[in-house]
């Protein structure tokens, strides 16, 4: 395993812990579709939670949550859609969140900030207007 995945496991575990202590209910880890892989899908009361997870060690490429571009929302909302379709009654409630995690510092905790619902209907709208269908 590379250290890059090295890392992002480490993101993921972290957020896991850090869902599961918050209250949700994880439901599958590193879920692969047809429109790529979505880190974690949890439930937080009846609500369904799909949820990408972006670690950064050093500010060389700005934020973690940078890295979410139009690209990877489409392909987040394409997921997330298909593994409802395949698992779920189309009509249950669902989000998609974003779990920024920061370590520049190894001795020092690491920083963990929860966007709820990051993908907004406006975002998810340019998201598909921009090729979300073209995968």
């Amino acid at each position: 395993m590379s250290y890059r995945q090295s890392i992002g496991r480490w993101g993921e575990q972290l957020a896991a812990e850090y869902l599961e202590n918050a209250g949700y209910r994880l439901v599958e880890r590193n879920l692969h579709t047809p429109y790529g892989e979505i880190d974690l899908v949890a439930e937080q009361d009846s609500m369904l939670v799909f949820v990408e997870v972006k670690v950064r060690t050093n500010r060389r490429f700005g934020l973690p949550e940078d890295a979410v571009d139009l690209r990877k929302q489409a392909h987040l909302l394409a997921a997330a859609q298909y593994y409802i379709s395949e698992k779920h009654d189309l009509s249950c409630d669902w989000r998609i969140d974003f779990i920024s995690i920061e370590r520049y510092d190894r001795h020092q905790p690491p920083s963990i900030t929860h966007f709820e619902n990051a993908l907004t209907q406006y975002s998810c709208a340019v998201a598909q207007h921009t090729g979300g269908d073209q995968f």
